[in-house]
């Protein structure tokens, strides 16, 4: 089982003895805050439902899950996050850092993950396949909605709901550029003298469409999205729980 504690939505992952999904469950929650846990009732709350629920669907009882952190959060808040998966009733002694996490899923040999989450973009440089460089900065999905909901005037919540709509989506491109444009020049500073051919990019901000175009425009870095970006983060962590029991 992986748990994905991110700034919007918290994820819950089931694997199957081979690494294959077998259940799963998301939900929109403003918990976590540049990965940070921001509402600890809340998000343990969160998480038991959604426990229940896919144990319900699936007949079988959870019993332990490994969660995430984005690259360079204080180990005290690896730790919190840890505390919420237990509370929740798993037991959680693995951890691990997001974009290691996705290139459990991707195997990208070389190059750079993105995961763009809600309120942050995490980088992780590949090199033979191994993580050898991480950062992490503010900016993300969060961004997209308080641009949206300032723009027109409406409430985040409307802002956030319509963000995901693809009736709305090419019009609300050109609000949301410049915040695509800020995730690219984070990347392009933290890449840059690294010799980065390629740019991988996951995360649910990613699904917007022309994510991948701008950054790789801005960039000048071959730039792509994979499919399902949202959940390559939370399926790697379940791969990470499930490989080190293994072992």
């Amino acid at each position: 089982m992986g748990v994905d504690l991110g700034t919007a939505y918290l994820v819950l992952v089931v694997l199957d003895a081979r690494g294959r999904p077998l259940a799963g469950e998301y939900q929109f929650a403003s918990v976590v805050r540049d990965g940070l846990v921001v509402d600890y009732i809340g998000a343990v709350d969160r998480l038991r439902g959604m426990k229940e629920r896919v144990e319900r669907r699936i007949g079988r009882t959870l019993t332990h899950a490994a969660t995430g952190f984005p690259p360079g959060v204080p180990e005290i808040e690896v730790r919190a996050t840890r505390n919420v998966v237990e509370a929740a009733g798993f037991d959680c002694e693995l951890a691990i850092d997001e974009p290691s996490a996705a290139n459990l899923v991707l195997n990208i040999p070389d190059g750079a993950i993105v995961d763009v989450g809600g309120g942050t973009t995490g980088i992780a440089i590949v090199r033979d396949g191994k993580v050898i460089y991480t950062a992490d900065e503010p900016t993300g999905g969060t961004h997209f909605s308080l641009v949206i909901a300032g723009a027109k005037n409406i409430p985040f919540e409307e802002a956030e709901a319509i963000k995901k709509d693809p009736i709305y989506q090419s019009a609300l491109l050109p609000l949301v550029r410049p915040v695509m444009e800020k995730v690219a020049s984070i990347v392009r500073k933290h890449v840059s003298e690294r010799d980065v051919k390629q740019l991988t990019l996951v995360g649910g901000t990613c699904s917007f469409p022309g994510m991948a175009e701008v950054v790789e425009a801005y960039s000048g870095i071959p730039t792509r999205v994979p499919a399902e970006p949202m959940f390559i983060t939370p399926l790697g962590i379940g791969l990470h729980d499930l490989h080190t029991r293994k072992e």
